[in-house]
């Protein structure tokens, strides 16, 4: 028989759970119980990989000591890789006994927290041990308490080895539902290794870089605009009506390219080109799919103000000249003659 203990404290001198626990082992020992104690602050870097130490256990203990509020971060986490990346047909057979010592208050509610993480889990639970002692010197100089811990340690024994029964509660219906989502078509093999690289920094960092790259990439492709960024000025130049006694400058921003689109209008004169415009009359936003409806005659200026596509600022009145200046419908319906 052998029972893993999950320590999810800090390790510091004088936590009453490490009291506990070694009591527990001492007794454990005794009864030719194998065990194995995890400090899960030793292996917060590779917290993924700790659920398959379960795979050997018949029961386990979680212990952890309340400082201030709750059970601590280690032991979240640990339970949240054991929902992810723990194998739910070995846990289901697993007996959990948590051990909840307080230094202030909550080791109850600390207790009861994780005797629903695992049930939620689908894993069995037992009686453990929980109690107030802000000074472990409280617990290892009194006889009382050392016999009450261990009898907590001889009933988690004989709770783990007689396979104690116990009725089923709702928390299994929840834990249908709720891991429906989290299904996936690997196998527990495949689940394993996957795990292991996600708690491998190197091979994370390599990831993170090779996803740094690939959005470089695809940043610089819409930087340079593809196609659109040689075919727009061209479509402007071409559909081009000039009106006499026009001086405006026009900037297009593309919400989806850092380049936004320069327009510069004297009289028969246009200046069309990528960059910035300095104090333009009239600054206009909007993605490039609907630029690219509006230079194929599919949509208007103003038609994508009034449809919510396109933000403009500055006067109206220079939005509708816009679309005189640039009748891009009326050309597609004339066949683009003049």
């Amino acid at each position: 028989m052998k029972i893993n203990i999950y320590y999810g404290g800090r390790g510091l001198i004088g936590d009453p759970s490490l009291t506990v626990i070694k009591q527990m082992v001492s007794v454990f020992r005794e009864l030719n119980v194998k065990v194995e104690r995890f400090d899960l602050f030793e292996h917060k870097n590779e917290m993924t990989k700790l659920p398959q130490t379960l795979k050997e256990a018949d029961g386990i203990i979680l212990a952890s000591t309340v400082e201030w509020h709750g059970c601590g971060g280690y032991m979240a986490s640990f339970l949240d890789a054991c929902w992810l990346y723990g194998d739910k047909e070995k846990i289901a057979s697993l007996y959990m006994a948590p051990v909840v010592m307080s230094t202030t208050y909550g080791e109850k509610e600390g207790e009861l927290d994780l005797i629903n993480a695992w049930i939620s889990l689908g894993g069995l639970t037992c009686q453990g041990i929980s109690g107030y002692a802000p000074e472990a010197a409280e617990l290892e100089n009194n006889e009382a308490y050392k016999k009450l811990i261990e009898d907590a340690a001889g009933d988690i024994y004989r709770a783990v080895s007689r396979r104690v029964k116990s009725l089923p509660t709702s928390h299994g219906v929840v834990r249908q539902v709720v891991y429906r989502t989290l299904n996936t078509t690997y196998t527990q093999d495949e689940t394993d290794r996957l795990s292991e690289y996600a708690s491998d920094e190197k091979y994370v960092e390599k990831q993170k870089e090779d996803i740094r790259l690939l959005a470089d990439l695809f940043k610089n492709k819409l930087d340079d605009g593809g196609k659109d960024s040689e075919r727009i000025p061209d479509l402007f130049q071409k559909h081009f009506k000039a009106k006499s006694g026009t001086d405006l400058k026009y900037k297009i921003a593309l919400k989806d390219a850092s380049k936004a689109l320069t327009i510069r209008i004297e009289g028969a004169e246009l200046v069309i080109g990528y960059g910035e415009a300095v104090n333009p009359d009239m600054e206009l936003t909007m993605e490039t799919s609907v630029l690219n409806e509006i230079t194929e005659g599919r949509k208007t200026f103003q038609g994508a103000f009034m449809e919510g596509k396109l933000i403009s600022r500055g006067d109206l009145a220079n939005l509708r000249l816009l679309d005189e200046l640039f009748p891009f419908m009326d050309d597609l319906l004339t066949g683009g003659r003049q």
